[in-house]
Order: C-alpha cells, then structure tokens, then sequence
C-alpha cells in the first residue's frame, strides 16, 4: 500500500510520541526539568499539529483511507495517553489518576469496538464528538506540560481537564449508541 501525505502524518504522531514521553520523564541530572518541559511542550505540540494536518488533507484532497480511519485515532489515543500517564508522573496535584484511568479505559473500549466492527469488515471514523474530545484533552495536555503557574493558570487547566473528561464519556456513550448494531452483527 502506498502511503498518502496523511497516514505519513498520522505515523509520525506515533513516532513522535517515545521522544515526547523522553523528555516528560527524562531525569533532571540528564537533561534539566525546564529545557525537558518545552523540548516535551514542543514534540506534543507538533504531534498535535499533525492531527489537524492528516485529517484536514485526506478530507481536502479526497485522501481518507481505511487505513487513515482507523490509525489516526489510534495515534491520538497513543499520544493522549501517553501524556495523561506522564502527567500523573510529573504534576500528580493537577491529573488526578482517577481521571486518566477513566480515559484510557474510554480508549480501550472503543478500541475493542472497532475491533469488533473491523472482524464484521467495518471500519468507523472518529465522531464529531470524539474529535472534540480529543482537542480539549490536547489543550489541556498542552498547559499542564508548560505548568506555568499561578491560580487563573491552575483554575483554566482543571476546567480543560474536566471538559475533556465530560467530553470523554459523552463521546463513548455517543459512539456506542450510533454503532450498537456493530455488536448485534458479532452475535449473530
């Protein structure tokens, strides 16, 4: 299979994510916490960016594969959840485990229900609602990395978190109720 400009995109999210997940956790005697933050701040950044990219160009140019529906949003998960995690590592006050517990098992299933629904020779692209689901998680990803402090700054990055979260369920809820027939399919 050749590879479009897009699913170059979407693999490069998933490339990016081991040297972001590097410098999150790097140790200070390596490299020193701020540098590793922004160099960490940077790599997601880019990541993200190529979110935006992959999708608007397969849309745009009429580029959007089997292929593209079904990595782009596993390379999100991917990257999300690689951030939440680190987050709970490096500003365990500002991501509650119990959040990221609640969305990487959101990630898992509907991850098995695509899985489902690619055995019955279906692929499905990622809602609306998913798709802001994962913008808010990326924002608030992005200023709890840069921590920059103050109480406004902490007040805006919890609001981000539990949006993302609300977001989080509303999209799982709203992905199964408009598949549900994917799963009576696998029954039969």
């Amino acid at each position: 299979m050749k590879m479009n400009i897009p699913n170059r995109l979407t693999i490069l999210r998933m490339i990016l994510v081991p040297f972001f997940v590097f410098f999150m956790l790097v140790s200070d005697a390596i490299v020193p916490y701020e540098y590793a933050k922004w160099i960490a701040l940077v790599l997601f950044c880019v990541a993200s960016i190529t979110d935006f990219l992959d999708g608007y160009i397969a849309r745009k140019y009429d580029l959007v594969t089997n292929f593209g529906k079904f990595m782009d949003p596993l390379a999100d998960k991917i990257l999300t959840g690689s951030a939440f995690i680190c987050l709970i590592v490096t500003r365990p006050e500002a991501m509650p485990a119990w959040i990221v517990i609640v969305i990487i098992a959101r990630e898992f299933v509907i991850s098995g229900f695509r899985l489902v629904a690619a055995n019955n020779g279906l692929v499905i692209a990622a809602s609306y609602w998913g798709k802001f689901k994962t913008n808010f998680q990326m924002f608030a990803i992005i200023l709890l990395i840069a921590n920059l402090g103050g109480s406004v700054v902490h007040i805006i990055e919890q609001v981000l978190v539990y949006i993302a979260l609300i977001l989080t369920i509303v999209s799982m809820v709203d992905y199964l109720a408009k598949n549900i027939d994917v799963l009576k399919e696998g029954d039969a």
